[in-house]
């Protein structure tokens, strides 16, 4: 899956416009009912940063508009808006043969220097092999103190560590925005008495509707990374959540929230 997934990333330019180019991204092999979100989130960086070599991705809004065929590859639509010395604005729209499947804001930056002030709580120290967790989703190293499969009810906070296989800088913030799709929905589900994201499809409906990412500065995905999460609020069939992505020594490196549909049946 590791190098499926590596594969996924590497969309491929089949042709230029006036204003951008179109690529086209290969779907995960995934026993899943649609295209994780998080390989959309993936493909959508990287094609943004094939038009704009000389920057890498500030922020990312998404929104996701219906579900993706698996059995279909997607075709990326960039167009550029803006592109100077510092910042370039790019809109993506992530298409299949009879519908568009999202579409994305992506803000670009060349590195600059400035100060750098952080105020964020200390990171707590990196849980034991014994704390191994695994989702089918993810195909490299992750733990947790943390239980997203407890159906007794619990505050709505969950840190995950993950590190991925020795890889590419360059690909850290593709790699990270795909897992950052994985645990929000199960995060707002934890005040709820005797459901847990495991009942997806049984107990309640769920599918992201948008979800947008920060980038703060450089940082590897093969080194440890905290992802903590947590969900402020559960209403009206939608979910919200927002986290945060720190290194081992404690440094912010990025940033997301999400909303999604969490329909109960």
């Amino acid at each position: 899956m590791w190098s499926d997934l590596l594969a996924s990333l590497a969309v491929r330019q089949v042709s230029a416009t006036d204003s951008g180019a179109v690529f086209e991204g290969q779907n995960l092999p995934l026993d899943y009912h649609r295209i994780f979100g998080g390989q959309i989130l993936g493909q959508f960086m990287q094609a943004a940063t094939a038009v704009h070599p000389d920057k890498s991705v500030k922020s990312i809004q998404t929104l996701f508009a219906k579900e993706g065929h698996t059995s279909e590859p997607v075709r990326y639509e960039v167009t550029t808006h803006h592109a100077g010395r510092a910042f370039a604005t790019v809109s993506v729209v992530a298409r299949q043969p009879d519908r568009v499947v999202a579409t994305a804001s992506l803000s670009l930056h060349a590195a600059e220097e400035g100060p750098v002030v952080q105020t964020v709580p200390a990171v707590p120290a990196l849980p034991s092999a014994e704390h191994k967790v695994e989702f089918s989703l993810i195909p490299w190293e992750t733990r947790s103190t943390g239980q997203l499969d407890d159906p007794a009810a619990g505050a709505p906070e969950y840190e995950l560590w993950m590190r991925t296989p020795e890889v590419d800088p360059a690909l850290a913030p593709a790699l990270t925005a795909y897992a950052t799709d994985l645990n929000l929905i199960g995060t707002a589900l934890r005040p709820v008495e005797g459901v847990t994201q495991a009942d997806a499809q049984q107990k309640f409906a769920s599918a992201v509707t948008s979800h947008s990412l920060w980038f703060h500065r450089p940082f590897r995905s093969d080194a440890w990374l905290l992802l903590r999460q947590h969900s402020p609020l559960l209403a009206h069939s939608r979910a919200f959540g927002r986290g945060d992505v720190l290194t081992e020594d404690g440094l912010l490196v990025a940033s997301f929230a999400q909303e999604a549909l969490v329909r109960f049946k």
